[in-house]
């Protein structure tokens, strides 16, 4: 613990410097008599739209910022081309032009941005002051436990409000599934979609089975989480990858699916299989086009993602671009019940440590996280143009309106309130049913406050991520000759890149964290 306390301070000394600085500016002073408003500017993810519809809603929204905090918002984009390195390497550039930063302990780095100091600590007292409504929702919850370090201070605010599953799996058509000899078109395990790939390889010849492109590792994921009881412990990653897993019958040993275990090679001979049959493209791993435009325009068989996307987008998509094309979702982890219900910070908002403004990024956030208005134009955009309220009181949009060219495009992950949310009518007719299945069935992730120390394992990380970036998209697309020694192979380069040291030194956080629960 004492390597941690040491990190911890010297970034604590930091952030107390610039905390002073911010508190400066903050005062009475220049800006207040000139009445000038204050630009806040928050840090989101994904492509910045192009198609002026951002700026239209931002100008409207920064009129009422202005009369209800003299403050502007605008936003700035971490683009998913190289998200996560561009992500964290931004976070930690000491930029004072960013003040409110989207996070999450699961695919964010919160935990880790927060102890280099990425982070503003807040008191209390601060959010108490300056986002009142925020801190009274989170604290009647009693979920601001989820958001300290080890030294008892707040690093950010959990998205605790808002209902969503974000578990992975398939999207693939029903109607060629029928076609396929599935019964009712429905696929209930992994290995079903050789027969669904193999149907449409024969049978659609202008489709690829299953259109997709970049380095992913679904095929491998997929099956692994639906063989095994493995459990990812989502906040340590190495590089693109998620190495460590606990297993359900012994939770709180650390392990990894990727070292242990037969169910690696069952599944990269099953990828193997799918690639000699053609599921994908041959240049697939270097492929950088727009695989689910593909899918909606009948040219893929599948496509991949999470439940909300096949909610609210794929269903209403396919439905209308492919017409009886029946969309179907297949959850990874289906056949066994390994999936989880979503942690509560999957989205959370932080202030950045070097923000000029912090109590005005949290006066600001206070509003558009509370404030109806606020909230839906930014999460909305402007009624009548982006948005429509139907007679029976869902979310719809104008007539012609095509999600993928006049999409708002702000992703606000970070703040989302069901008090606020509408039913869309471009929701799944069956919505509430998959909620419902996924509810009864779905475990909870019981590692979301665990804090691993990366200090000393931070190069070990790296150093297995670029093993595993040589090794798994090639598992991935099925490309070794002999997958088996390929796994053998990347599993002795794992070792030599300190695997070990980094799960023991993992293990000794896990034990701390399960003993001082009276877990173990």
């Amino acid at each position: 613990m004492m390597r941690k306390s040491l990190a911890r301070a010297g970034a604590a000394a930091i952030v107390l410097a610039l905390s002073t600085t911010a508190l400066a500016a903050c005062t009475p002073g220049e800006g207040a008599e000139s009445g000038e408003p204050t630009n806040i500017t928050m840090l989101v993810l994904g492509d910045k739209p192009t198609n002026g519809r951002l700026e239209a809603m931002l100008e409207k929204l920064n009129v009422k910022l202005e009369a209800e905090a003299n403050a502007n918002l605008d936003l700035f984009y971490v683009e998913w081309a190289d998200w996560q390195t561009q992500y964290n390497t931004q976070l930690l550039s000491g930029d004072d032009d960013i003040d409110l930063i989207t996070t999450a302990t699961d695919w964010l780095f919160a935990w880790e941005n927060a102890e280099k100091g990425a982070f503003l600590p807040l008191s209390e007292e601060m959010l108490q002051e300056y986002a009142p409504k925020t801190w009274e929702q989170v604290d009647a919850e009693g979920h601001w436990d989820l958001t300290k370090l080890d030294d008892g201070q707040i690093y950010f605010i959990p998205e605790d409000n808002f209902t969503q599953y974000t578990n992975h799996g398939f999207f693939y058509r029903g109607d060629w599934a029928t076609a396929a000899g599935i019964p009712d078109g429905t696929i209930t395990k992994f290995e079903e979609f050789t027969t669904y790939f193999s149907w449409v390889k024969q049978n659609q010849p202008e489709a690829y089975p299953w259109d997709v492109s970049g380095a992913k590792d679904a095929a491998l994921i997929g099956y692994l989480q639906g063989h095994t009881d493995g459990q990812t412990i989502q906040q340590i990653s190495a590089g693109n990858y998620y190495p460590f897993q606990t297993t359900e019958s012994d939770p709180y040993t650390v392990t990894s699916w990727y070292m242990e275990g037969d169910e690696l090679l069952e599944a990269a001979e099953l990828a193997k299989e799918w690639n000699e049959i053609g599921v994908w493209r041959e240049d697939a791993l270097n492929y950088d086009g727009d695989t689910r435009e593909e899918f909606y325009a009948g040219l893929s068989g599948a496509d991949q993602h999470h439940t909300q996307t096949f909610i609210g987008s794929i269903v209403d998509n396919m439905t209308k671009k492919q017409p009886g094309s029946d969309p179907k979702f297949f959850y990874f982890g289906q056949e066994n019940g390994n999936f989880f219900n979503d942690i509560l910070t999957h989205g959370a908002m932080a202030v950045n440590a070097t923000s000029k403004s912090p109590e005005k990024a949290l006066e600001v956030y206070d509003i558009i996280r509370n404030d109806e208005e606020a909230y839906r134009l930014l999460n909305w955009g402007i009624e009548g143009t982006d948005y429509v309220i139907t007679e029976d009181g869902k979310l719809g949009f104008p007539e012609g309106y095509d999600s993928s060219t006049d999409a708002l495009g702000s992703n606000f992950w970070a703040g989302r309130m069901d008090d606020f949310e509408l039913d869309r009518v471009t929701d799944a007719p069956n919505k509430q049913e998959i909620y419902d299945e996924l509810a009864a069935a779905a475990k909870d992730y019981e590692y979301s406050t665990l804090v691993v120390n990366k200090d000393l394992i931070d190069p070990t990380l790296a150093a297995m991520g670029g093993v595993l970036s040589e090794y798994i998209p090639q598992l991935q697309y099925g490309k070794f000759d002999d997958p088996a020694a390929a796994i053998a192979e990347m599993r002795q380069k794992l070792e030599d890149a300190g695997y070990e040291d980094a799960r023991t030194a993992i293990q000794t956080d896990m034990d701390a964290w399960a003993d001082e629960r009276g877990l173990k």
